[in-house]
């Protein structure tokens, strides 16, 4: 992975700092071309990876990036799925029946005899490979070297303690789409020894890394001591705490970490995009 990674908060108006530069954002970013436009920036700088969500609106992003094959061949994507509030409002304007039509991938007699074990037997890791062959269908032909689930899957798996559906998840994103898998948390500690417990070895894990233990579950020392102790590749995202570090005194706490492969943020203007890149490159190593 590379050490710097590209997100994509800023575009969908996720901003943990204030309501109104969430605002802002919506408005600024209400053009896929001003999404298009930063996302340059980012690659002129020199970051080759966007780690993003599976908003509807990325399949427009990823829609333009095949019209111009040569500008991104080398670009990456790593996508993070599920995207929750895209399935929540689907079932709100189309039912339950409708969102499964519009989402799960061919036709739909076909899918239901793959995944009417699913349905039956509420065998809930044959419903997830059904739903990330629907998430993966925008990324065709892009660079996906890394899939992620999100946190929100991740840790309610973590939650109930259903760990073998970690293992299905690993083996069916490298079977089938030849790509790592990867894990959003908001509990690093427990994550990994979940994962090691089905047989996972090194695995690539996202979570809240920052100086005041902003959604950091457990704490900062738990956290300081997994990655002292753990075999995994740790990315580093929310090392702003939310906007309460600024951007050097954040990334040289990072840089004291063991274990930190990669660090993820967002920007949306070049200045800070050079700002942060430089600070990442020069004290995380």
């Amino acid at each position: 992975m590379d050490k710097v990674l590209f997100g994509d908060n800023q575009f969908f108006a996720v901003n943990h700092i204030s309501d109104e530069k969430s605002r802002a954002q919506s408005i600024r970013f209400k053009e896929d071309s001003a999404i298009i436009k930063v996302l340059d920036q980012a690659i002129d700088s020199g970051i080759n990876t966007f780690m993003c969500t599976t908003h509807d609106r990325i399949a427009n992003i990823c829609d333009y990036m095949r019209q111009h094959p040569s500008k991104y061949a080398n670009f990456n994507i790593y996508p993070c799925m599920p995207y929750a509030h895209k399935y929540a409002n689907a079932v709100t304007e189309l039912g339950i029946m409708g969102t499964i039509k519009q989402y799960v991938p061919g036709n739909i007699f076909g899918t239901f005899a793959k995944g009417g074990l699913a349905f039956l037997s509420k065998d809930f890791s044959k419903l997830m490979e059904l739903l990330i062959d629907a998430e993966m269908k925008m990324f065709k032909g892009i660079n996906t070297p890394v899939i992620f689930i999100q946190n929100v899957l991740v840790d309610m798996i973590l939650g109930l303690k259903m760990y073998e559906v970690f293992a299905d998840y690993d083996a069916y994103i490298r079977k089938k789409y030849k790509a790592e898998p990867g894990y959003i948390t908001m509990n690093m500690p427990a994550l990994v020894d979940a994962l090691q417990s089905v047989g996972i070895t090194n695995p690539i894990i996202c979570a809240s890394i920052n100086k005041v233990g902003f959604r950091m579950s457990g704490g900062i020392e738990v956290y300081e001591k997994t990655l002292k102790e753990k075999q995994f590749r740790a990315i580093a995202m929310q090392v702003l705490a939310g906007g309460a570090l600024r951007p050097k005194e954040a990334i040289e706490y990072i840089g004291t970490l063991p274990n930190i492969e990669s660090v993820l943020f967002g920007a949306s203007s070049k200045g800070n995009i050079d700002e942060t890149k430089g600070l990442i490159e020069t004290y995380v190593h």
